[in-house]
């Protein structure tokens, strides 16, 4: 898994962050100004949309007899925007810049 410097490097990369299942900060670093309640809202959002992907792989695991577990990813794109989350760590990428494959590889520690 790269650190979050490693992924700050990435191109159109403008925050990356490890965050808590409460919502929380554990650590992040930023190319643009971001408030502290800009900070704290993303952390939150961050940390609601992966335990709902959490509780929604165990449901869709129990209904279908797939595995949908364990939950690793998921990705939101709006605007010109992207976040990319794999377990409890985070982007904010610019689209038009975006390498996804790229950034799941540093994400996910496999490339």
């Amino acid at each position: 898994m790269s650190s979050l410097k490693h992924l700050m490097k990435i191109d159109g990369v403008v925050a990356a962050g490890e965050f808590n299942n409460s919502g929380g900060w554990i650590n992040y670093e930023s190319k643009m100004e971001m408030s502290a309640e800009l900070m704290s809202v993303t952390a939150l959002f961050c940390a609601t949309i992966t335990m709902m992907h959490h509780t929604l792989s165990n449901a869709f695991s129990r209904a279908s007899n797939m595995k949908w577990e364990p939950h690793k990813m998921w990705m939101s794109t709006s605007g010109d925007w992207v976040v990319m989350v794999f377990n409890n760590r985070g982007v904010f990428v610019e689209a038009a810049k975006a390498d996804y494959n790229k950034i799941y590889q540093a994400l996910s520690g496999k490339g």
